[in-house]
């Protein structure tokens, strides 16, 4: 049996090295196997073969926090749920500014400023707008931006402000979405990650593992971002909030999580598989991370919770034989 394993690992490896695509079917016997070693190895051939050694670093800035209509389970910023967190409308140019710079000069190749909530008003909108046109002149950052549904429209208005990746998240697969959140439907994501392929911005679109979804769930949402198009896919792991409906799901070991990051690569083997929220889950393990296909990374605090200090994350990649 362990023979039979290691054959599928490598016969699956080798069709993707062709430039092969593997099936469904073949992902999920593939983050059941046991040879975690082999399959993490396998992932890491994967990523330097279509992605080279570099490591994309991104960082966000939590622009609007709280009060947010929607009523995502996992999410300490809706205003469904009692999580104490800090509550604050929409950031200035000068703070905006000042973080980015400082990231900047910490060796961090991209920015983004997110907001709370569905969607922003048109006030709000007008006014992120300024703050990335003044990022674009006084920094050499790439911009990105999170900001909720969208329409074509804007999209086409936050290019033309200097923006050149959206990020918005699918979150989970389309059969587990109404499990978590019933306030806006999947598809609405779907729409949106569609407005903005059309505008031509490029998309960051991952989700969420460790929300109580199955195997096959995680699996489900890989090829969905790939039916998409994607080519920054960050995974996040739950972090449960309490006073969130999620507060008591069992977390994630650390095998599971890197077993999950490996899959991704073999499904997107020409992509950035980004380490996002959560990863502190992985503790000390952390570095395997970067044996396991990521190539990419959110670094620095996240949204309501805290990351790990850039220059650590710098250390630790460049320790691993790979570029920042």
């Amino acid at each position: 049996m362990k023979r039979r394993v290691t054959n599928l690992i490598g016969q699956l490896e080798n069709k993707i090295m062709s430039g092969g695509e593997i099936s469904f079917d073949e992902a999920i016997h593939l983050i059941k196997v046991n040879e975690v070693d082999k399959l993490l190895n396998a992932a890491n051939r994967i990523r330097q073969k279509f992605m080279g050694n570099k490591v994309d670093l991104c960082t966000i800035m939590n622009a609007k926090s709280g009060r947010c209509s929607e009523n995502c389970k996992f999410c300490a910023q809706s205003a469904h749920y009692p999580t104490g967190i800090e509550e604050y409308s929409l950031i200035n140019a000068e703070d905006a500014l000042k973080l980015a710079k400082e990231n900047e000069s910490q060796g961090v190749h991209r920015f983004s400023l997110v907001t709370s909530g569905k969607t922003l008003s048109e006030k709000e909108f007008e006014r992120v707008l300024e703050i990335y046109r003044i990022l674009k002149r006084k920094t050499k950052l790439k911009l990105c931006a999170s900001h909720g549904i969208i329409t074509y429209h804007q999209a086409l208005r936050l290019k033309e402000a200097g923006v050149t990746m959206y990020h918005h998240n699918v979150e989970t697969s389309r059969n587990y979405f109404p499990k978590i959140c019933t306030t806006h439907s999947y598809q609405d994501r779907i729409n949106t990650v569609k407005n903005v392929k059309a505008a031509g911005l490029d998309v960051c679109c991952g989700g969420i593992i460790g929300m109580g979804e199955s195997v096959e769930d995680r699996i489900k949402m890989a090829y969905e971002i790939k039916e998409l198009g994607v080519k920054s896919v960050p995974i996040n792991v739950l972090n449960p909030i309490k006073g969130t409906p999620l507060e008591d799901v069992k977390k994630l070991s650390p095998i599971e999580i890197l077993k999950t990051m490996a899959v991704f690569r073999f499904i997107i083997p020409d992509g950035f598989i980004r380490y996002a929220g959560g990863r502190n889950a992985l503790g000390e393990l952390q570095n395997l991370g970067f044996r396991s296909g990521v190539n990419a990374a959110l670094v620095g605090n996240y949204l309501t919770t805290v990351g790990n200090k850039i220059p650590e994350d710098i250390r630790m990649i460049k320790a691993e034989g790979l570029e920042v």
